[in-house]
């Protein structure tokens, strides 16, 4: 945390996903505005231990990002449904007719909210990948479910209404207490928050309503 040099190595993790669509202005800004800093990022999923400093700084898409560190919620998010343009139009044009699903391995089916709303809804394929749900979804085998910024950055796929808007976790700036004060990771944080903050648009359903969730939590402290 006593280092305040802009120079040297600086390890940041974040979900491939993410990446693309949302961090990569963030990346090039940093590395325009610093040029010595060695700038690293291990794209994953997983949770890297920052306690033995396997990064620096991790954004997480997380409802608990970790008790031990030091952290700010970039933004809150939401998930939908989404799909080919094809297939959105079929459904549109026949909502009672059979709704063709993709879902993740860990999920228990189709959504319920989207089962009771449209009974006609199936699982045709599961898969134990998100970037091969993508791909399936774009080439119209079926209805995904995925965070909504990733669905409204992702060529090939528009909204569909089988699934309302639905709480999801949490976009999640974190760092060890000890290196939280760093200059090279406060230089970095500082393009990042305002950078999310304003993407709220893609993460949420209304944003007003995540503006309405920040100042509350501001006013209880």
């Amino acid at each position: 945390g006593r280092d305040q040099s802009l120079s040297g190595p600086l390890v940041i993790t974040a979900p491939q996903l993410l990446i693309g669509p949302c961090l990569s202005p963030v990346l090039e800004a940093f590395s325009r505005l610093h040029p010595e800093v060695d700038l690293r990022v291990k794209a994953t999923n997983d949770l890297l231990n920052l306690n033995r400093r396997e990064a620096d700084l991790a954004i997480r898409i997380s409802r608990n990002p970790g008790d031990t560190l030091t952290g700010l919620r970039l933004c809150a998010q939401h998930s939908a449904s989404f799909a080919s343009p094809a297939m959105a139009e079929r459904i549109a044009r026949d909502p009672d007719g059979p709704i063709d699903w993709v879902i993740y391995e860990q999920c228990d089916g189709v959504p319920r909210v989207a089962r009771d709303l449209y009974p006609s809804s199936r699982v045709r394929m599961v898969f134990d990948d998100m970037a091969a749900m993508i791909g399936a979804a774009q080439a119209g085998l079926g209805v995904l479910r995925m965070p909504m910024f990733l669905g409204r950055s992702t060529e090939g796929l528009v909204q569909v209404p089988v699934l309302p808007p639905q709480p999801y976790a949490d976009v999640w700036v974190v760092g060890h207490p000890d290196v939280w004060r760093a200059a090279k990771v406060a230089a970095f944080r500082d393009l990042l928050v305002p950078h999310f903050r304003g993407l709220r648009h893609l993460f949420v359903a209304d944003p007003a309503s995540d503006d309405a969730e920040q100042t509350q939590r501001k006013a209880n402290g």
